[in-house]
């Protein structure tokens, strides 16, 4: 039975009882627990605690599930059942914006394609702004003046931004097929040998391989950065095309089917993935999707913060936008109902940062209310919860890891607890990327700086040019990480120790997000500055 006090009563006794402790406080503590009871503000806050940590569980749940499609059709890799009789003219294309750093590379590795010279065609879409044209200008003129079939092509306007540069350049593409390769990519030599044939039967419209990364051991960041992407390559491709289910062109990395992107009405520009939104379209013609994880292409990862919050926010925008333009078609076809359950987990997955958030805010006054209702409660309800929510996504990357390296994944579990921080440091900035494709808010397609590191030896202060955005997040980032700083405080000193495991991961993910975004910039300089001394002036 209730007990209706004035709104807040017990959350305002015990933070004053915190704030101003009094003789003996653990005796305080119980003694008030012992008489409480729930009032308004009490359910004002457990409610939405429990709506919020329900759906976060059911997104768990997904994982979970994720994770049983994959290891149920783990044999059903793809079969090379017959080969092409006739390699076809494959077009490459290479699309770029302001890469400085990385366009050589990458113009040189497509050259170095194991495939007949008669038969590949090179486009350099360019729409850059910077010194980037001339560089780029000067290595496709080396390259066609040793006989490659290698074009470059410069707009003014950015019009579409990539998906508008690769559309572009289709309509003068010589290829039956398309490859693209992202400016941070280095394809090997064996690329087109190992893809090309599985075009050989008639329905199959893409091909998708997996990324690899050039610079995985650089840092903290792009060691958690390459567990992420391993998961989402191994669990849900796997899980989802080995099962039946649709899955998306990653945007680079893989080969296309003229006809497909045409059948599908070809690259639109409405989204920031553009790759997904094509994807579901083509699939929705009855196109058949191919992945092969046994195909890597080497990328490079992001080693700054705000470049890798740049392209998370991009891709969960880009996602939601998506799933409000694709999610009624979807649903109003006539595919099956499996199907269509997992494209709206695809792409309201996102909607999950927004709810961290909430959760973040929400968890020290509803630790309060829990606390004075007694333990068993919070062990029995809570805390099965909290582990669905959490502990999902670190099997889900676990077992992603023990599947690429039998051998050596132990060595990257210690990861974990990193991972699972700064998937909630990001919980901020990504929110905002949800909450805009939901007002249909439209912003620019930012691209993310590539700066050609590949080691530890490799100098990031020097490479300024490119430099991340950090924007106003980083600020609420760290305000977020000081209050849980606070709740960490309190649940030590009310005994409430099994929360502080979870309690760590909000705190570091916060601080360390928000301290790199602010403060890696200048940290890299100093860094660099040590490492290489300032020689003496000589006298002019």
């Amino acid at each position: 039975m209730f007990r209706l006090e004035y709104p807040g009563q017990s959350l305002i006794r015990e933070l004053q009882s915190l704030l101003f402790p009094s003789d003996p406080y653990r005796s305080f503590l119980e003694g008030v627990r012992a008489q409480h009871s729930l009032d308004l503000f009490d359910l004002a806050i457990l409610i939405p605690y429990f709506i919020i940590l329900g759906i976060l569980a059911i997104y768990g749940l997904h994982r979970y599930q994720l994770v049983y499609l994959y290891f149920r059709n783990r044999d059903r890799k793809p079969q090379l059942k017959q080969t092409l009789t006739k390699l076809p003219v494959v077009t490459v294309q290479l699309p770029i914006y302001n890469e400085l750093f990385v366009v050589e590379r990458l113009i040189e590795s497509v050259t170095k394609l194991d495939y007949p010279l008669d038969l590949l065609e090179i486009q350099v879409l360019d729409d850059s702004n910077d010194e980037t044209r001339f560089l780029a200008q000067q290595c496709v003129e080396r390259f066609r003046q040793a006989g490659f079939d290698i074009h470059y092509l410069h707009r003014q306007d950015r019009q579409g931004y990539k998906a508008g540069a690769l559309e572009a350049g289709l309509k003068v593409a010589k290829g039956e097929f398309v490859a693209i390769f992202d400016a941070d990519f280095v394809p090997e030599p064996t690329f087109l040998r190992k893809t090309i044939h599985y075009f050989a039967e008639p329905k199959v419209g893409m091909v998708q391989t997996r990324w690899g990364h050039i610079n995985s051991e650089y840092s903290l960041l792009t060691r958690t950065e390459a567990m992420i992407l391993d998961g989402h390559f191994v669990m849900e491709h796997g899980g989802r095309h080995r099962s039946g289910l649709f899955f998306n062109f990653n945007g680079t990395a893989g080969i296309w089917r003229r006809g497909a992107i045409e059948n599908a009405g070809g690259w639109q520009h409405d989204t920031l993935t553009e790759d997904t939104d094509l994807s579901y379209r083509a699939q929705l013609q009855g196109w058949k999707f191919i992945y092969l994880p046994d195909v890597v292409c080497p990328a490079e990862l992001p080693v700054e913060m705000n470049a890798f919050k740049s392209q998370q926010f991009r891709w969960a925008k880009g996602l939601v936008q998506t799933g409000i333009k694709l999610l009624p078609t979807i649903f109003r076809s006539r595919l099956p109902l499996r199907v269509k359950i997992e494209a709206a987990f695809h792409f309201s997955a996102n909607c999950s940062y927004p709810l961290m958030v909430m959760f973040s805010l929400i968890f020290l006054p509803a630790m309060i209310v829990r606390f004075y209702q007694g333990w068993f409660q919070m062990l029995y309800i809570d805390l099965p919860l909290f582990m669905l929510a959490t502990m999902s996504v670190s099997s889900f990357y676990a077992l992603s890891q023990r599947e690429l390296d039998a051998s050596g994944w132990v060595q990257k579990v210690k990861y974990l607890p990193f991972l699972l921080s700064v998937g909630i440091g990001l919980s901020v900035s990504n929110s905002l990327a949800v909450l805009e494709a939901l007002v249909g808010r439209k912003t620019a397609f930012r691209r993310t700086p590539k700066h050609c590191i590949a080691s530890t030896g490799d100098g990031l202060a020097a490479k300024r040019k490119y430099r991340g955005k950090m924007g106003f997040t980083p600020f609420m980032e760290l305000a977020l990480g000081l209050y849980f700083a606070f709740t960490v405080y309190f649940a030590w000193s009310s005994g409430n120790y099994f929360t502080l495991p979870f309690l760590m991961l909000f705190l570091v993910g916060y601080v360390f997000t928000g301290f790199m975004s602010l403060f890696q910039a200048p940290l890299a300089r100093f860094l660099d500055a040590r490492r290489t001394p300032l020689l003496p002036k000589t006298a002019s």
